[in-house]
Parts: C-alpha cells; sequence; structure tokens
C-alpha cells in the first residue's frame, strides 16, 4: 500500500510524546537488549495500572497465548475451545503446543463468545469423558465477553480460562479492567492497537508463579545455574528494553487514547445517522469497550454489501476492513470441530471496520462519512 499523505488508515499508532525519553534512557545506559530497567518499569506500570499482581512483557500477544497454554500444562491430546470468530493468532498457539482447537460460536449483543455455545460443548465432551483443558476467550475490537455468565460455566466444570484481550486493553465489564478475569489475562502492542511498543505483548495473571514460570521460558528456560543448562525447552520471547520505552510512554496516554477511540465511534454513529441499514457493534449496560474499532453489519436486503464499501473507501484513499473471518471457515481450521448456530458466519458476511485510530480527525471522519452517504444514496 503506497504511503500517500492523505491515506487514511484503519488503526496507525499515535505517540504521546514521552516515548522517546524512556528509549533515551535506554540508549544512554546501554540497555537495549531484553532486560534493562523500562521491561521491569513496564511490567510494573502494566500490573498497576490492571491492578493485577504480575506481568511479563513479550515479544508478542501470540508468544504471551502461547506461554499461557504451556503454564497451565496443555500438551498434546489436549482440546482446548476457543471463539471461532477471532484473528489466527487466538488459535495458532492451541496448535503450537500441539492440542487441538474446539470453536464457539458468537452470540449477536457483543459479538464475542457465545455462552450457550460454550455450555452445549461443555455438556458434550463431559458427556464423552474428556473436558477442555482450557477456554481461549476473545474481547472482540475491545467488547467485552459476557463475563458473568461464562465465568459461571467454566467454573462448574472446571476449566481455566485465558483471556486473549488483545484488542480490549482498557475495556471493563461491571467496571473491572479485562485481561484480569481469568487464570491468565494476554495483550497486543502490535503497531495497530490502542497502544504499541511497535511489536510486542504481555502476559497477566493474579498467580504470580503463572507470571514467573512464563517470563523462564520466554528467556530459554535456563536453569538456575551459572552455567548454561536446560532441562525444559525454552523460547526466545522477552520485549527489548527500547521497546518497552515505548510502551512505557504509551501506557501514560492509555486513557485519553480509551476516550479518544470512543469518540471516532460516537462521532461516527452522528455522521450516520440517517442511514438506517447500518448496525452498530452493541455495548450492553455494564460493559465499557475501548472501542479500538468502529464497526458495524449492514442489514440483510441491502443494496450495498461491506465489499461495495470497502473498494469505494479504498479508491478514496480510505483503508478499511471486513470483520474476522471465523476459524471454523478457515481452510487451516474447518475440520475442527465447532459448536454454534453460524451467528459469526453472518457477522463477517455482513460487517466492516471503519478508520478508528485515536489520531483521526474530525474532518477525516467526514470524508469516510461522504463516501459511506453516497454509496447508499446511490
Amino acid at each position: 500500500m503506497s504511503q500517500q499523505s492523505n491515506f487514511i488508515y484503519l488503526s496507525p499508532p499515535h505517540m504521546g510524546g514521552r516515548e522517546q525519553v524512556y528509549v533515551q534512557q535506554a540508549f544512554a545506559q546501554n540497555w537495549i537488549t531484553t532486560a534493562g530497567a523500562n521491561v521491569d518499569g513496564f511490567e510494573q506500570e502494566l500490573a498497576f495500572y490492571l491492578k493485577i499482581p504480575a506481568a511479563a512483557a513479550l515479544s508478542s500477544g501470540t508468544a504471551a497465548l502461547h506461554l499461557a497454554l504451556l503454564a497451565l500444562g496443555i500438551g498434546a491430546g489436549d482440546e482446548v475451545f476457543c471463539s471461532s470468530f477471532t484473528f489466527v493468532a487466538s488459535t495458532n498457539p492451541i496448535r503450537y503446543v500441539g492440542a487441538t482447537p474446539v470453536f464457539l460460536d458468537s452470540e449477536t449483543t457483543t459479538w464475542n463468545l457465545c455462552p450457550t455455545a460454550l455450555e452445549n460443548a461443555l455438556e458434550d465432551r463431559h458427556k464423552k469423558g474428556k473436558l477442555p483443558k482450557a477456554l481461549v476467550l476473545v474481547h472482540l475490537y475491545g467488547m467485552p465477553s459476557h463475563m458473568r455468565e461464562i465465568l459461571e460455566i467454566t467454573q462448574h466444570y472446571g476449566v481455566p480460562v485465558i483471556e486473549d484481550a488483545a484488542e480490549a486493553l482498557g475495556s471493563t465489564y461491571q467496571g473491572q479492567l479485562l485481561g484480569t478475569f481469568g487464570q491468565a489475562g494476554v495483550f497486543s502492542f502490535n503497531g495497530n492497537k490502542i497502544i504499541t511498543t511497535s511489536g510486542g505483548g504481555a502476559l497477566v495473571s493474579p498467580d504470580t508463579a503463572l507470571v514467573d514460570h512464563a517470563r523462564w521460558l520466554a528467556t530459554q528456560a535456563k536453569d538456575p545455574l551459572p552455567y548454561y543448562q536446560h532441562t525444559t525447552m525454552g523460547y526466545n520471547y522477552r520485549l527489548s528494553n527500547v521497546s518497552a520505552g515505548i510502551g512505557r510512554g504509551q501506557l501514560e496516554v492509555l486513557e485519553k487514547r480509551v476516550q479518544q477511540r470512543r469518540q471516532v465511534f460516537e462521532r461516527y454513529q452522528e455522521l450516520l445517522q440517517g442511514i438506517t441499514e447500518l448496525e452498530w457493534q452493541p455495548e450492553p449496560q455494564g460493559f465499557y469497550a475501548n472501542r479500538w474499532l468502529s464497526c458495524f453489519t449492514i442489514k440483510k436486503g441491502s443494496n450495498v454489501s461491506p465489499e461495495d464499501l470497502r473498494l469505494k473507501l479504498l479508491a478514496q484513499h480510505i483503508e478499511s476492513r471486513p470483520l474476522w473471518q471465523p476459524m471454523h471457515l478457515q481452510p487451516l481450521y474447518q475440520k475442527y470441530d465447532y459448536f454454534g448456530t453460524h451467528v459469526s458466519d453472518d457477522l463477517f458476511a455482513r460487517g466492516l471496520c471503519l478508520p478508528s485510530g485515536s489520531s483521526l480527525t474530525p474532518a477525516d471522519q467526514e470524508r469516510v462519512a461522504q463516501v459511506i452517504r453516497a454509496a447508499f444514496s446511490a
């Protein structure tokens, strides 16, 4: 994609200004590897923000999910339940550890995992005498899932929950920050997320021992000896001190970024309120989304499709994106079990994500809205 000055991107990075201070400190101290004051500080500051005991700064959200599965002892022959309506990075780590994914459908009030599909799947596996070793629960586009219902069901069956909150930093359910409900929480700081470390992620947990174990695995699982001895397979998954410096600066503006993203969503609703074919991602009472991306579906029977809109926007140098293609429809994962009523299939067929960056101006949004209004008035 060409780097045109007037191109409106889906979710570009947005620096706060203090990131360079921390990065310069890393260079001044000559700590530019995967250790240093910024790594320690970023972990502590993220844990403090989340009101949780421990966090490990890692190279990606995918790495964090991989380590969460390993820390819970999941491996070959195990099953792991997973939201189907998500990005492939929520699912691939299940295969990394040799486990088998089982996909669960969405529901319409949040677009997230359906508690009914979860309960049906657990009843099925209980009858077969083989419960899953974990549930990977995804909070899509920053929208909280139905945590009360989901936790009641998983606790009844004794299934641990890993929250994939890669898109949901700063979102809350009944006042509690996402990523802090399960045995482990996973975040992404990729360049398109609400805050970034350029590339990176984090694993958090109320269980400090779990985080310590994951951090050890992330540093090649070196035995506590003065020489290099390894009895466990390890990984090179730690975040660099330079990238962590960017993260520390970004954390300082996180709450502002959440407000800006929510304002972007509300402004779109105002600009496009006359188009009755649009149905915006809901936000139930007690659910507080960071609105990482502003998304809608188009009502059935409309003469305008999401792909029509995407191409019209692209022709005007505006990036948009279809909603995630569910994992149970992916060629890579079609052979695995799926429970649901194909709600996520329908969302994928009718949905679109609009440019949602926190640096998006009202004039930028008006450009986007003009294209959409013209498409529906044609």
